[in-house]
């Protein structure tokens, strides 16, 4: 069952959104071959893909957050640190168990977890700053 990127999850930010399209697709690839038995085989890509991933999307998303004086700052980073801790035990059940059905199972839970709570909620709230951090002061004609 794929997970559908959809325009309200968009948080203004291209680049960001960029990034999360390209998490929702590499997901997608390990939901499709779970689905037809190969997910053995996809984990190992996923896996790897994630550690790229939360270093370049996180220091993206958290220097945004400092150069805007975003006001929910810390808690938006400690989200992050718990998902990097996740993926730590993650990667290690990976690397001592390989690809196991539990490990591809948890990778599915873990990242779709993120996927709904923190993307859909935490991210679209920091992408609604940005865009009224953005907006032009409006002046009242005299």
């Amino acid at each position: 069952m794929a997970i559908e990127w959809t325009k309200d999850l968009a948080t203004g930010v291209p680049i960001i959104d960029d990034q999360h399209k390209e998490l929702f697709g590499r997901i997608n690839a390990l939901l499709d071959a779970c689905s037809l038995g190969r997910g053995k085989e996809e984990v190992s890509r996923v896996i790897q893909f994630l550690e790229d991933y939360v270093n370049s999307h996180f220091y993206e998303e958290e220097q945004r957050m400092q150069q805007t004086g975003y006001p929910a700052y810390d808690s938006h980073k400690a989200q992050h640190e718990e998902f990097k801790r996740n993926f730590a035990e993650l990667k290690q059940l990976f690397e001592t168990d390989g690809t196991a059905v539990y490990v591809v199972t948890k990778t599915n839970h873990v990242v779709i977890d993120w996927l709904r709570v923190h993307i859909r909620r935490v991210d679209k709230a920091f992408g609604a700053f940005l865009q009224t951090a953005a907006a032009p002061a409006r002046t009242s004609a005299a």
